[in-house]
């Protein structure tokens, strides 16, 4: 079965151990849940995947549909199907959405088969069609003056794009009102019947997790994975808070 795995991992950030010994499966086409309070260590864990240079695996290993990818750049990761979603995207005023989203999808692609500026602009109405965006998107610069839901769904759009078969998405639904959160769920609803996606949302809210029903849940506290369950764990959560778990020491 091809799936995501984590086994044992430790990572250190700045010569401190943030993730103490995570173990975790993300099968393909299921959603798994990470929830736990501030400071607990799932954004670490989120770029730690992604092979972000500053978050350092120490021991443990990531294997990806069978291949040990511990060791590999962040470039060959997003290669192998990984993808990251920002919780706070960064505005670059002066590069265009478009070109910068060309520029992503052109480096999946191998040499003879990248888009020429034409082809993707094809490709960029239809998708932003299919997900319901304004036109208007496509004539902006990357998330400049960009709403906090237009982010996210810029976001999606580049998911949507690329296509790839794991998500990590980092506080998606960060700032959003009902009204734009239920938006990036249809978009990444969509997204994922058509590509039969894997997604491990970091999320603090609820509501998100209402909407897109997760196959799994698993409470992070103190770098390590204290608890598994259901969707009813993460209600049991919004009821009681973090502090009756860790307490109970469950």
């Amino acid at each position: 079965m091809n799936k995501l795995e984590l086994i044992d991992l430790h990572v250190n950030v700045e010569g401190k151990e943030i993730i103490r010994g995570i173990n975790l499966t993300l099968p393909a086409g299921k959603i798994h849940a990470l929830i736990g309070p501030n400071g607990s260590g799932k954004s670490t864990l989120a770029n730690a995947i992604m092979g972000h240079p500053k978050y350092k695996i120490t021991s443990g290993s990531i294997i990806l549909n069978g291949k040990n990818i511990t060791a590999a750049k962040a470039n060959l990761r997003a290669k192998e199907g990984l993808f990251l979603s920002f919780q706070y995207p960064s505005e670059i005023s002066g590069l265009s959405l478009p070109a910068f989203l060309r520029t992503a999808v052109n480096n999946l692609r191998e040499e003879g088969t990248k888009y020429s500026v034409v082809e993707f602009h094809a490709i960029l109405q239809k998708k932003m069609k299919e997900l319901g965006m304004d036109p208007s998107f496509s004539r902006r610069d990357l998330n400049a003056g960009f709403s906090g839901g237009e982010k996210k769904r810029a976001e999606m759009l580049q998911l949507s794009l690329l296509e790839p078969k794991y998500a990590l998405l980092d506080e998606t639904d960060s700032g959003l009102d009902v009204d734009a959160l239920k938006l990036v769920v249809e978009c990444i609803q969509k997204i994922k019947a058509k590509t039969n996606l894997a997604l491990l949302l970091i999320t603090h809210y609820h509501k998100f997790l209402e909407f897109l029903q997760p196959d799994l849940v698993s409470i992070i506290h103190d770098g390590k994975i204290i608890k598994q369950g259901g969707k009813e764990l993460a209600k049991q959560i919004e009821q009681d808070g973090f502090a009756k778990l860790i307490n109970s020491g469950n």
